[in-house]
């Protein structure tokens, strides 16, 4: 069984280290057996998250300042009208942190489709891409860790945010492709609280993701 807890959405946001804390808090309710697996979603104040893997060329030139996290990735963007999950699910054995990422990607792409999104994959890159009229766009982003064989951090949906963050850093280290919004893709303001129900649902409803 999986559990959706939902927390600050605007105007309510979470600072990203309270975020932090929760999940951490839930994450060893979950490794501990306390708690069912969980799904939180949330939205965060502004900030650049940088993943282990982000290059000291890579963050902005501005001072911005930026949170290292222990996840997966390069760096990234989170603020309003972002839409944040964090999965914190068991994992079987053996763990494969790539079939995860598939999974959270295939979720997402059904979720986006029901708001009229056409996501799909794109090889050797995570997360869930559009394709526009000029460009190849990532809507959401995803960076995990693995700790204790339960999952942490998770994915990002741009729904109503502005870009302009992104044009300040190489986004998930990825410099020949753009980041687009699901408002921006169909033409009408979809915020987080509108895609809530929709991720909510799919996630609740996957019989691999409950099963994993």
């Amino acid at each position: 069984m999986l559990d959706v807890r939902v927390e600050g959405l605007s105007p309510d946001l979470i600072p990203y280290a309270e975020g932090w804390l929760l999940q951490r808090r839930i994450h060893a309710d979950v490794v501990a057996n306390r708690r069912e697996d969980t799904l939180l979603l949330l939205e965060h104040e502004a900030v650049y998250t940088a993943g282990k893997r982000t290059e000291p060329h890579e963050r902005p030139r501005d001072g911005t300042p930026v949170v290292d996290v222990d996840r997966g990735g390069k760096i990234t963007w989170h603020g309003p009208g972002q839409l944040v999950g964090y999965p914190i699910l068991r994992l079987t054995e053996p763990v494969d942190v790539v079939a995860h990422v598939r999974r959270l990607e295939r979720l997402l792409i059904e979720a986006l489709r029901v708001h009229g999104v056409d996501g799909y994959r794109v090889d050797g890159r995570s997360g869930v891409w559009v394709r526009r009229p000029l460009s190849e766009d990532k809507i959401a982003a995803i960076g995990v860790r693995v700790e204790s064989g339960v999952t942490m951090h998770g994915f990002a949906v741009n729904c109503t945010n502005s870009l302009a963050p992104f044009r300040d850093i190489i986004p998930c280290g990825i410099s020949d492709a753009g980041v687009t919004t699901v408002s921006e893709v169909i033409g009408a303001v979809v915020s987080p609280a509108d895609l809530v129900p929709t991720i909510a649902h799919v996630f609740a409803a996957d019989d691999a993701l409950v099963a994993a």
